[in-house]
């Protein structure tokens, strides 16, 4: 993706992202895919951020509201985290929760690509 080539400023990813990427990657192509996507993640310039104790009141706080929307643990990380970064853009395929969900730090995350 020409997003993460040209992006400039470190690019931050909540950790729990990692865990589930790399079950569906295992899930879909195999535990040698999966293990070639976990060592290309340790040599990447990624920063992982951990979750802090209080995010994961944010994250059930975000499930409990969006549960009609059936917005899942790890995508609330990724919300709870960005709210706690101040971060305004995410880099996502799932623009569907993204788009409905209301951060509480901007109107709307900047969405890429």
């Amino acid at each position: 993706m020409a997003f993460f080539e040209t992006a400039t400023e470190a690019l931050v990813v909540p950790q729990l992202v990692v865990g589930e990427s790399a079950y569906l990657v295992g899930r879909i192509a195999g535990t040698a895919v999966e293990a070639r996507l976990l060592r290309e993640l340790e040599a990447s310039s990624l920063a992982f951020e951990p979750f802090e104790p209080a995010d994961l009141g944010r994250i059930a706080e975000l499930v409990e509201i969006y549960a009609d929307l059936r917005l899942g643990s790890v995508d609330a990380a990724v919300i709870a985290t960005a709210e706690r970064l101040g971060a305004t853009t995410i880099a996502t395929l799932d623009r569907r929760h993204f788009t409905v969900v209301r951060p509480r730090h901007i109107d709307a995350f900047q969405l890429i690509p």
